[in-house]
Formats: C-alpha cells, structure tokens, sequence
C-alpha cells in the first residue's frame, strides 16, 4: 500500500475498507488524512489508475467477497453504482426503488426479530438465511436477464437483416436506394404501397413479428429489474454480517454516497443502522459548498457505532458559499446551466463561508505540481457536452472565473472557447486534459489516470476534498473548532501536492492470504 507522509498524524488512524473503490477519490482522501485503505473495485481501468497511484485493491466483484474476509477493517466506504430510481411515475425507475426497498425491509426483519434472540449462533443462521434467499432470488433474475439479453440481441439483429431485405426487395421493384431507405424507415407507409408484391409482404410480416417479440422481451427484462438492484444492497449486507455474525466485530464507522435518487435507499439503511445500535445522518451534499470548483450534489449517509441511536450524527459543516448563476459578475450573464440551490446552513459553525472556488483558481494552484499536464489559459468558456432545458442545442456554459458544471463521463467533449464567444481556444487547449478535469474534480494535479476511459473514471469518481471533508466528520467527531480548521487546511494543501510514491498489482482472492486486513 501507498503511505502519504503527513506533517500532522491522524488523531486516530483507521483501516478503511473501501466498496466499488474506482480510481481512488476516496482513497487519497482518506491518505492524506493519515489512513490506511484498501478498495474493490471491479472495473479494470479503474484498477490500473490505482495500481499507479499505490492504491491497495483488490481486483473483482464485490459480490465476491464478503465482510468476513476483511475481520480487521474499522470503516467501511463506498458507493454502489446503482440504477435510476424514480420516485415519480411507475416506470422502471420507481420498480427498481420499490425493490430495493423491499429487499432492505426483508432483510431489516430478520435484524430485528432477531436482536434479542439469546443464542447468537441460532440468531445468526435465520439472518443469513433471509439474505441466501434474497441473493438467490436477485441471482435466478440475472441469469434470466442474461438469457433475454442474448435473445434481445438476436431479435435486433434479425431486425436488421429484414430491413437489409426490405430494401434490396424494393430497389428490385423499381425504387431508387434513397426511396426504398426512406419507405423503409416509414413502415406504416411501406404496408400502403400500391403494387402487390408477395415476397415484400412476407417480410414485412416477418419483421412486424420480431417487432412483437422486441417488445415482449423488453417488457419482461424491465420487470426483472437491473443487476444493480444487488450492487446497491452489498454495503448493507456487509454491515450485518460484521454486526451480527458471531465473533466479527461491527464497523467502527460507515460512509456511504451516491446520486440524490439514492437517498431514500439511505433513509431505509439508517432504519437497519439504529436497529445495529450506529448513530446516523443523512445530508445532501453541495460540493462547491466544500471547496470542490464544480456544483455536483451527492447523497451521503454516515454512521458511528455507539451512544444514543436517537441521537444524530451532527451534520457536515460547509465551509464554501453555494453557487448561485451569474454571481461572479453583474452582466453578461453566459451561465445558462441549472444551477442547485438550498436552504440547508446546518452544520455551519458561525464562521462566514469562503467564497466558492473557481475553475481558474483550482487549475492555477494544481499547475505547478502537473508536469506540465495543467496548462494556462485566457479567460475562457467552458461549452457542456450536454444541452440544458431539454434542448440538445442550447449547450450549457460555464465562465472561468465560475465552479465548472458536474464532471461526467463525457468531460473530453467538452469544448473550450474564448470568454463569450464560440471561438475554440488554439494550441490544443479547447479541451481539457485528463489532469486537468481531473484537478476539477479535486484530484491532485499528479495523479497517475491509467487504463481505458480515464474521462469515464473521473467523472465517475467521488470528489477526494468532498470525501476529505466527510471521512474527517466522521472519524474524528471530537476535535475542537481549531484542531477541525487546521486538519482541513493541512488535508486540503496535501492533496495539490500528493504523487504517487510507487506501483502496487491489484490482487485476487489469492492476495486474501497474508493481507493485514484479512489476518490469515
């Protein structure tokens, strides 16, 4: 594992364990804080940034692994990637919240009509019971969606080879290649055409079956939900079972984030938390409001075991101003993404915000520590991949002097233009480099982005001086008002500056045997 020499050592240093660990926001984070982390993280991009960051990881599916092989892990991290919950509607995103819930309830009973069973052992097989049944059940509905998948596939590709035939049919006739390509795409039209022909009408036929077919399959793999139904319940299974399992001990503490759609998934984890005897809060966390030069809102839920259940945890205190559109300046307003606001101050600690921080402040302080990967620019504009109000045209644009809108998996489309034009920047700066959204995401000018789609590993990664923020609320509730300013400015300058110090192999199963979390 990589070490991050600190000038301050950790009032107390944990062993994270750190689920669906991507690149390592969390994990630097946690680094700079003085503790020591080890991740899963499956996707093997992710792991090759890690391998060159010294991250220690482990290479696989989570689902592979369980909390018993980890019986010296104090923390557990994470974020399960998950599938679009939809509160709204009966669509497939609110099947796949209902689900979910559902399953955590069923799960929950089995917690606690067995909390004060007097044989732990026996306590303990009905639980796990509860869950085999649960993870069978998710595990028949996968294999089935697999095989509609490959059907599904099948069905498209017949599709395709009756259109191919449709076309060629009609250019036979007499059509012109653009005619029969444009009654193709018009099948209610082609079914109107004014010559009979049996061997066109055959395949129209057969193609308006495999239409009908394409439906059912989609229909049922809707109603089978998506493989992350399970995903999204791991960190909660793996918080039982090293609460109630006989002989584990319970986590000391536990983090947990995800997109906003998650926290009613959070609120039903808090219900099985208070029940495990942890203190808990859940927050909605701006992160230009942390410092971080881009507005992203994540659900947090955090968790401490011990003390009073019905007493929550005190919130994440802000230390930035919210971004509001247009507050950098008076006019000119080119600002045209959505921007989130909230009401929300609790937390604060009586001390006036800073201002938020902007996309030119955060790339000119990482520059010096990029190797050149971080260049300079004038005053620029930063036009989204994305379009807003729904309308793909009417790009979103970010100012420089402005938090830059949400890093996504799409952050190398991004243009970059002169400041109130459409003019790209010359010398191939109307792009960003993977440092430097990198450094927009908070990561530190030098971090070693490795593998296939670093765009992709960013912008799914959490913000490190948001996760800085929250894993030093967390696990260090009693530092007094100074000592918390002083590990925060001391974290935050240690992540501008951290490099890599050396390369780690992520492990297997094999690398189980000897590690210090597993004490084999």
């Amino acid at each position: 594992m990589s070490h991050v020499e600190m000038q301050h050592p950790s009032p107390a240093k944990f062993r994270i364990l750190d689920l669906f660990a991507g690149p390592g926001g969390l994990d630097v984070a946690a680094h700079v804080l003085g503790h020591e982390v080890t991740g899963i993280e499956w996707d093997a991009g992710a792991c090759a940034t890690r391998a060159k960051a010294g991250m220690d990881t482990f290479h696989g599916d989570v689902r592979r692994y369980r909390a018993a092989f980890f019986p010296h892990a104090q923390v557990l991290t994470g974020g399960p990637p998950c599938q679009t919950f939809t509160v709204a509607g009966h669509g497939a995103g609110r099947r796949a919240l209902d689900d979910v819930l559902r399953y955590i309830d069923r799960l929950h009973t089995a917690v606690r009509n067995t909390a004060d069973h007097p044989d732990p052992l026996s306590a303990w097989t009905q639980v796990f019971r509860t869950w085999r049944q649960i993870h069978e059940e998710l595990r028949r509905k996968e294999v089935e969606a697999r095989a509609l998948k490959a059907e599904k596939r099948a069905v498209e590709q017949s599709k395709t080879k009756k259109r191919k035939a449709m076309r060629e049919r009609l250019e036979a006739l007499g059509n012109s290649a653009e005619e029969a390509k444009r009654l193709v795409k018009n099948l209610e039209a082609l079914q109107t055409l004014e010559f009979p022909d049996a061997e066109l009408t055959d395949l129209l036929k057969e193609f308006a079956d495999l239409d009908s077919a394409l439906e059912k399959l989609k229909v049922r793999l809707e109603e089978l939900g998506d493989e992350r139904t399970g995903l999204v319940l791991q960190p909660l299974w793996w918080i039982v079972e090293r609460s109630r399992r006989p002989g584990s001990t319970a986590y000391e503490a536990v983090v947990l984030e995800q997109v906003p759609a998650v926290m009613r998934v959070w609120q039903e984890y808090e219900a099985v938390l208070h029940t495990l005897k942890y203190r808990t809060t859940r927050q909605l966390l701006h992160t230009e409001a942390f410092g971080v030069p881009q507005t992203r809102r994540r659900a947090v839920l955090m968790a401490r075991r011990g003390g009073d259940v019905r007493d929550p945890l005190p919130k994440v205190a802000e230390t930035h101003e919210l971004y509001h559109r247009g507050a950098s300046r008076e006019a000119d307003q080119t600002d045209t993404l959505p921007v989130e606001t909230t009401g929300d101050d609790q937390g604060r600690r009586g001390k006036a915000p800073e201002k938020w921080v902007s996309m030119e402040t955060a790339l000119m302080h990482a520059k010096p520590f990029s190797g050149g990967e971080v260049r300079s620019r004038p005053p620029f504009t930063v036009v989204s991949n994305y379009g807003t109000g729904g309308v793909p045209e009417a790009r979103g644009r970010r100012d420089h002097d402005t938090p830059s809108a949400t890093i996504t998996g799409k952050v190398s489309r991004n243009r970059v233009v002169h400041q109130g034009t459409d003019k790209d920047l010359d010398d191939k700066l109307d792009r960003f480099s993977n440092a430097e959204a990198g450094v927009l995401q908070t990561f530190p000018a030098a971090y070693p982005w490795n593998g296939n789609d670093v765009p992709q590993q960013i912008g799914n990664a959490v913000p490190p001086r948001l996760a800085l923020h929250v894993l030093r609320h967390v696990l260090e509730p009693d530092l007094g008002e100074k000592e918390v300013a002083e590990r925060l400015e001391q974290g935050v300058q240690d992540l501008v500056v951290w490099a890599p110090e050396r390369t780690v192999e992520p492990l297997d199963h094999r690398g189980l045997k000897g590690h210090p979390l597993t004490g084999r």
